[in-house]
């Protein structure tokens, strides 16, 4: 019984045999959570007195059976795991020191506080069944029904099926069960087919967007399991493992805090507090999973994963809208309304017309008499009149509103997404895919994206000396374990060597691995052993403002305390008034060697080189206070390295298909100009003969100072800035956005957010990106190149050219069919295409052509046109042309062949209405060609690439066949001849030389976006 359910009265019972001996091992030692530390130090006589202890609600005994001494983990079993999300939830000091603080609790995890769990599948897996996985319940996908429910619910559907229901019953009182249901099954069967297969198209889609929102919240997190550093899937992350955490990473789990300096967290996904929480081991050593590192660097020990955190409780009630409007679709769904309301006023007309026509005895049926005699025509005959002339409104509705717009839109994404997600690009928001095929300049970063991130420490300068070979040997022993110290204390990358045979095992950011590696391997200093010996006192984490870092450390056996900064050379050499040279001496710096030393990081940035300083200064302690402020006068250099981080194979390639594109591309990088400038006309963004004074680079401080006129007037001439902060990144994007750019912008640091976010695409590195800079940004770069950045704008370009194909070829159809309809009603009294030809029609239009145009690969013509832009109308005037021509074709075929088809083919009115309905279905199968290419007169370039295309036209050719010979009573057809089939195929392939030369006819103004 737990004491907190005991009254005050009442003395506590202890079971003899949970009292375990002393002297038992170490994980037996352990069995009682929260009165461990209590047993230890209180004689047994309190525990009989009514103390004031036991009276508190705020202490609970956790019971732990010894059932099996001699089993590893078994204990684990008997862990309260809600009393430790509660302590975590609640940040219970009380209770944590309950426990005996972090590293009692560590030890009851099992877990170490420098070497972490095991790691073996064994006690994972054990982990896993005791503690749970850490992922969270999601809230059950939409079913198929449910898809199937949506479609029933569209109005016109609602209305087509009383229609049916009307004319199957009407039909049947009539003609009797056996040829009374064909005229309202057909109009049931046709609405059932649309409405399936859209439900289908729907159903696929939404569990392709649910795997890809799967793998988008699939985050990397590093940990330290059986002493080495790992990278695993955030699923994967267990109770007991120390995890380590820097600037930009997402909390994985609940947790505590081990080890550490300068930690930040942004807590405001949990509590909506805005302002950063400091963590320490001290005052607040709760972490909580979902929140944000927003400072600092450390390691964290997990006690909760998956539902048993708040994360993982809040994420398990709600789920990501994968009904994510785009841009492009609610433009779309305006031209939807427009063009509805147009076909519902035509409807409504025809309706009035078809009425009017019939009561005033106008109409006559297929032998020629008068279908309505005022006082003598049967009731039943009235109303199913009546029934088939609200049909015939209600379809023209049904044909006039192109639904399948929006379908295009989402069948051309996610078929797009899909292809992008095999180019290494992972699109988080559904608009950006769109967006990016407007796209008219791209802000990007150096390093890792136009250069491959494995930077190698290529010079190394002592004093104005460069050192080549044996540089351990040339250098003085106390100077070299001051660059040691300098070294191994001032960076958050880690060390591990498990043998001492092994190569070491290096971790941490490219340019810190790159200066251990150095260090470690060509001066041969033991990094480890040189952190032990020293007592590290404050840190001043890497920061992008001042682009430096440093800490504060003092020798386990002096009172002095010590200094170091590492950053950008010429930053680290303003801070110096002093330097060390190869024999150890001391030397004062003058403003003429202070512009040697200038005069060497320029000759090493112009070699592509990233320069990076070090410097030291030593202060005798006094009166044992000791300032937090890290010392930035009076410093000493140590010396200075040269990083070479190689260009990218391809990349100058992808920059050049850039600006064919019509595309600018601006380098934005920390770098200082003349290494910017190198890296630049490497890649192929600046010309050799761009030099500093026609402003194509400049500096971040000096963008900054412009007046905000003389920023837009520089904007476009402007093509590097280097030494940018991320304010400056975030100030290029708005001034380019003011002036009517279409922004893509690439970036992997936490303070690029704001910069990714008001971007209109949002790019972040799947590879070195912080979790925040991917949770700012559209799409994820899975390899962190430039070349997957222009495979983006490639694919961009074809869903926007895509959907253009899809609305010129739909718009086609509608404003033949509202035509055709609308004549024919006013004139005769009939329309041609009955409700299931016409539903017939929309499926081929809807789904099929949407699957056959949005399927289109990109092509090498794509990146030869200007971009669309931001004002760029959907219908271009190059569409409307193509429409127009094949539009009006077909509206006066298909009038010659309502008012002139009998007399010219010499047959009946039903044989007639199917040479109509044949010719228009035939004529939408050859305009599809037509639709492939809206500028380009080879229609036919590249089909062979696209096997859903030409397997939907075979598709389409084979069901209209069936249609007309096969199903002549559910369609209302009449079988044709070999004669008469080739007249309508004849007649619709006329469409293929129409569309040749109408795109002879020049447009003015700006070319369209497709080819």
């Amino acid at each position: 019984m737990p004491l907190r359910d005991r009254k005050h009265c009442q003395a506590p019972i202890l079971d003899p045999e949970h009292l375990l001996p002393a002297k038992r091992r170490l994980r037996m030692a352990f069995t009682v959570i929260y009165f461990t530390r209590l047993l230890l130090s209180l004689p047994k006589k309190v525990l009989c007195e009514h103390t004031k202890l036991l009276r508190s609600l705020s202490y609970v005994a956790i019971h732990v059976d010894d059932d099996a001494p001699g089993r590893d983990n078994l204990f684990l079993i008997n862990i309260d795991q809600n009393t430790l999300s509660r302590m975590l939830k609640e940040k219970n000091h009380h209770s944590l020191n309950q426990l005996g603080g972090v590293m009692q609790v560590a030890v009851i995890l099992q877990s170490d506080m420098k070497e972490g769990i095991s790691g073996s599948e064994a006690d994972l897996a054990h982990r896993r069944d005791v503690f749970g996985a850490n992922k969270y319940k999601k809230r059950p996908a939409k079913s198929f029904l449910s898809f199937v429910l949506e479609a029933l619910k569209d109005t016109t559907i609602i209305i087509l099926m009383v229609c049916a229901i009307l004319s199957l019953a009407f039909g049947i009182k009539q003609h009797g069960p056996k040829d009374g249901w064909y005229d309202g099954g057909s109009i049931i069967v046709a609405i059932f087919l649309v409405v399936v297969i859209s439900a289908v198209s729907n159903f696929k889609q939404s569990r392709q967007f649910l795997k890809l929102s799967d793998e988008s919240s699939d985050i990397r997190v590093q940990v330290v399991r059986d002493g080495r550093q790992q990278n695993i899937s955030i699923f994967d992350v267990v109770v007991g493992d120390l995890v380590s955490l820097k600037i930009g990473d997402q909390i994985p789990a609940d947790g505590l805090f081990s080890e550490g300096y300068s930690l930040k967290v942004d807590e405001s996904s949990m509590t909506g507090e805005s302002d950063h929480v400091e963590v320490n081991g001290a005052t607040n050593p709760f972490l909580l999973s979902g929140t944000k590192v927003t400072d600092g660097f450390g390691f964290m020990l997990v006690t909760s994963v998956g539902m048993n955190t708040a994360w993982g409780e809040m994420m398990s009630s709600i789920s990501r809208n994968l009904d994510e409007q785009t841009p492009l679709q609610a433009r779309l769904n305006k031209l939807t309304a427009y063009i509805g309301k147009v076909g519902l006023a035509v409807a409504i007309l025809v309706l009035a017309v078809l009425t009017i026509r019939y009561f005033t005895g106008n109409t006559r049926d297929d032998h020629g008499r008068r279908e309505y005699y005022a006082r003598q025509t049967n009731v039943n005959d009235v109303l199913n009149s009546v029934v088939d002339i609200i049909a015939a409104a209600v379809t023209i509705v049904v044909v006039a509103i192109p639904e399948g717009l929006p379908l295009a839109v989402t069948l051309t994404l996610a078929y797009s997404m899909k292809q992008m997600m095999a180019d290494n690009a992972l699109v988080r928001k559904l608009s950006a895919c769109e967006t990016m095929g407007s796209a008219t300049t791209i802000c990007t970063d150096k390093t890792g994206t136009l250069t491959m991130n494995q930077m190698q420490v290529s010079e190394f300068w002592l004093g104005k000396e460069l050192t080549e070979h044996s540089v351990s040997t040339e250098i003085e022993p106390e100077f070299s374990l001051l660059l040691e110290e300098g070294i191994a204390l001032n960076t958050a990358a880690t060390v591990n060597k498990p043998h001492s045979m092994s190569t070491p095992e290096i971790s941490g950011s490219p340019t810190e691995k790159a200066i251990l590696s150095w260090a470690v391997l060509d001066l041969g200093m033991n990094i480890n052993d040189t952190k032990h010996k020293c007592e590290i006192m404050y840190v001043e984490t890497f920061n992008s403002e001042k682009k430096r870092s440093g800490v504060m450390m003092r020798k386990s056996n002096e009172k002095a305390i010590h200094t170091h900064w590492k950053g950008a050379a010429e930053m680290i050499l303003a801070m110096c008034s002093t330097y060390y040279v190869k024999s150890g001496e001391l030397i004062e710096m003058n403003e003429e060697e202070r512009m040697q030393f200038g005069a060497i990081i320029h000759n090493m940035a112009a070699k592509s080189l990233r320069c990076i300083a070090f410097a030291h200064k030593k202060v005798i302690e006094e009166n044992k206070q000791v300032s937090r402020k890290l010392e930035e006068t009076g410093l000493t250099l140590l010396g200075l390295v040269g990083l070479k981080d190689p260009s990218r194979t391809g990349v100058r390639t992808a920059v050049e298909s850039c600006k064919k594109a019509k595309v600018s591309v601006k380098m934005i990088t920390g770098d200082n100009p003349h290494t910017a400038r190198a890296i630049a006309i490497e890649c192929g963004i600046l010309n050799p003969q761009d030099d500093m004074d026609n402003k194509a680079v400049v500096e971040g401080v000096e963008f900054r100072n412009y007046s905000p006129e003389e920023r837009i007037a520089r904007i476009d001439d402007i093509r590097v800035m280097a030494r940018s902060s991320p304010f400056d990144k975030l100030l290029m994007v708005q001034c380019l956005k003011e002036k009517g750019h279409v922004v893509a912008v690439t970036g992997d640091g936490t303070n690029d957010a704001p910069a990714l976010k008001e971007a209109d695409i949002g790019l972040s590195m799947g590879i070195q990106g912080t979790e925040v800079a991917k949770e700012s940004s559209d799409i994820i770069i899975l390899d962190d190149n430039f070349t997957s950045v222009v495979t983006v704008l490639r694919w961009g370009r074809c869903v926007y050219n895509n959907i253009q194909k899809f609305i010129q070829f739909q718009l086609t159809v509608n404003i033949a069919a509202l035509v055709i309809n609308f004549v024919a009603a006013i004139s005769s009294g009939k329309v041609p295409l009955t409700a299931v030809q016409l539903l017939w029609v929309n499926l081929i239009m809807d789904t099929m052509g949407a699957l056959a145009l949005a399927t289109e690969q990109p092509t090498d013509e794509l990146m030869t046109k200007s971009p669309a832009g931001r004002s760029e109308p959907l219908i271009t005037k190059i569409m409307w042309r193509n429409l127009i021509a094949q539009a009006s074709y077909q509206v006066v075929i298909l009038l010659i062949l309502q008012f002139k088809g009998k007399s010219i083919f010499g047959v009946d009115e039903k044989v007639k209405n199917t040479l109509i309905f044949n010719t228009f279905v035939l004529c939408q199968v050859f305009n599809e060609f037509n639709a492939r290419k809206l500028e380009k007169r080879n229609i036919f370039n590249g089909i062979h690439k696209n096997k859903l295309f030409l397997a939907i036209i075979g598709i389409t050719i084979v069901l209209q066949v069936m249609m007309v010979e096969l199903l002549k009573r559910f369609a209302s057809t009449e079988r044709l001849s070999w004669g008469q089939w080739g007249a309508c195929i004849g007649i619709a392939a006329i469409s293929w030389p129409i569309g040749c030369a109408v795109k002879c006819i020049p447009v003015s103004g700006k070319e369209a976006s497709g080819t």
